[in-house]
């Protein structure tokens, strides 16, 4: 009887020997785990934005945005097929009005014209009013909404229309639509059908020349904003920098563990990859704007672009943390971003770019020795 008196108190007794929930407990060779990137970059809950697991299963968060540009004004592939023909230049005419009186663009007749800038013209002069269909632009539309209204790549818009740095389209500018894609039946297809099998495979080149929002003939792009608070709405132009101030920094520190160029296996990489610790700052090359930030392009997973004038523009791929907001102004070695491992990195490191125009250049010898 005695020691069945006995069973609750020890019962009681081992059981404050065993670790509840909640308390701490360590074994012999516990090591508590380290804290997690939330826990040593804490955000608060109404700044932090998540996004579906990447290519590698790595969430990129990064502050409250508006959706980018191309997708913030959808376009309506309501363009006008126009035949060639001929027209006599009447008095007060000039290249925009017999634009609107005929349905070509202005540009496309001047190409076909030969007519070069100030596009002067004359009374009684006969034009070539080239045929074609023929997109009118309306405000907010960017180029990379238009492609893929008429299913078509924005590289081709960009090579029939002559298109020129800075890329920024007009409203009421019309541009000539290529009208040369064979779909894979080989049968005649409506535009609606284009579009619907179109995919929409978005490149760097594609962000920096067809992502910016068509602007009014004499209106001005919007003042770059001072910091992050601000947000511009997506279909807002905003001015890039005229010139380059000063040359290009590196954007952090760490090993280059590709280079720019062709690699072994016949893949080109547009930059160098600079190997570095999850979570090191990521500072801006030079001083500019934020043209893109976002995780659109998959292989690059986290991504900011940067205007620096001249049409210089600098490029950070798979960060693990974004910063910074579109038309934001940026000053050089300005923390932009947190490196990660997004996209298709197997490794935690920064894809970084130097882009003249279109045209990718090697960052090494635009950086300094060291």
């Amino acid at each position: 009887m005695a020691v069945k008196r006995m069973a609750p108190v020890a019962l009681l007794l081992l059981a404050a020997c065993i670790p509840q929930r909640g308390t701490a407990y360590e074994e012999p060779g516990y090591r508590p785990a380290p804290p997690s990137r939330q826990d040593r970059y804490p955000q608060p809950q109404q700044e932090r934005w998540e996004r579906p697991a990447l290519g590698n299963e790595q969430d990129v968060r990064r502050l409250p945005a508006p959706p980018p540009a191309w997708q913030a004004r959808k376009v309506q592939a309501d363009s006008r097929v126009i035949s060639g023909r001929t027209y006599t230049v009447q008095p007060g005419d000039s290249l925009r009005s017999i634009s609107g009186k005929t349905g070509a663009g202005s540009e496309a007749i001047a190409r076909a014209n030969n007519i070069p800038s100030p596009f002067v013209i004359r009374v009684g002069q006969k034009l070539v009013i080239p045929g074609g269909r023929y997109h009118l632009v309306r405000d907010g539309e960017t180029g990379i909404a238009i492609a893929v209204a008429y299913g078509v790549a924005w590289s081709r818009i960009i090579a029939v229309n002559d298109l020129e740095e800075p890329y920024i389209l007009r409203t009421g500018q019309r541009l000539l639509i290529p009208d040369d894609a064979i779909p894979p039946s080989g049968r005649p297809e409506t535009i609606e059908q284009r579009a619907a099998r179109f995919h929409l495979d978005l490149g760097v080149d594609d962000i920096v020349t067809g992502g910016q929002p068509a602007i009014a003939e004499k209106a001005k792009p919007a003042a770059p904003t001072a910091s992050s608070a601000r947000i511009l709405s997506p279909t807002t132009p905003v001015a890039a920098p005229a010139r380059l101030a000063g040359g290009f920094q590196w954007p952090l520190k760490g090993n280059v563990v590709k280079r720019f160029g062709p690699g072994a296996s016949g893949e080109r990489n547009d930059g160098i990859k600079i190997a570095t610790p999850l979570d090191t700052p990521v500072l801006a090359s030079a001083d500019g704007v934020v043209a893109y930030v976002g995780s659109d392009i998959p292989a690059l997973g986290g991504l900011v672009i940067l205007r620096h004038g001249d049409g210089w523009t600098t490029v950070y791929g798979h960060a693990g943390q974004l910063l910074v907001q579109r038309g934001q102004a940026v000053k050089k070695g300005q923390m932009i971003a947190l490196s990660g491992n997004s996209g298709f990195a197997d490794r935690p490191e920064l894809h970084f770019e130097i882009r003249q125009g279109r045209t990718p250049v090697d960052p090494l010898p635009r950086l300094p020795a060291r």
